[in-house]
């Protein structure tokens, strides 16, 4: 089935593209302010994570109609899990910290560990994907 391995390698270019290439690039272009640069990432990253959402829907689809190895589903419920604590606990704290930034109009706040613990969660995340996406295409799970 061509379905599952397609949605997770569309999901891992969209979470490598925007994660790891968008987001810190954003705020090295001239003029993007601190501000400017968590205003632009909001937006990306609610549209980014409401994909992931659909996507997710669509492997756990394709999991219950194909192939169903405890391998496959392992993968599959690992990436519900970090996406519904990436959702559900990163990201409104993420955002009342973008509001408390954006209210004080700081120029340079410190990270927060939310974010670090975001990044870990998103590398996690394209192992996995990876990992789904290649025992899918060649069937080896």
């Amino acid at each position: 089935m061509i379905v599952l391995p397609a949605a997770v390698f569309v999901w891992l270019g969209m979470v490598l593209a925007i994660s790891f290439l968008e987001a810190p690039l954003k705020f090295r272009a001239p003029g993007v302010t601190v501000p400017l640069g968590l205003g632009i990432g909001r937006v990306v990253f609610a549209a980014l994570n409401r994909v992931e959402v659909v996507l997710l829907v669509v492997v756990g689809i394709a999991l219950a109609a194909g192939p169903r190895s405890p391998a496959f589903v392992g993968m599959g419920g690992a990436l519900a899990v970090l996406l519904a604590v990436q959702l559900g606990v990163l990201r409104p704290a993420l955002r009342r910290r973008t509001d408390r930034v954006l209210a004080a109009g700081d120029p340079d706040p410190p990270r927060s560990r939310h974010h670090l613990v975001y990044i870990a969660l998103e590398t996690v995340k394209v192992v996995v994907l990876a990992a789904l996406g290649i025992t899918a295409l060649i069937g080896i799970a």
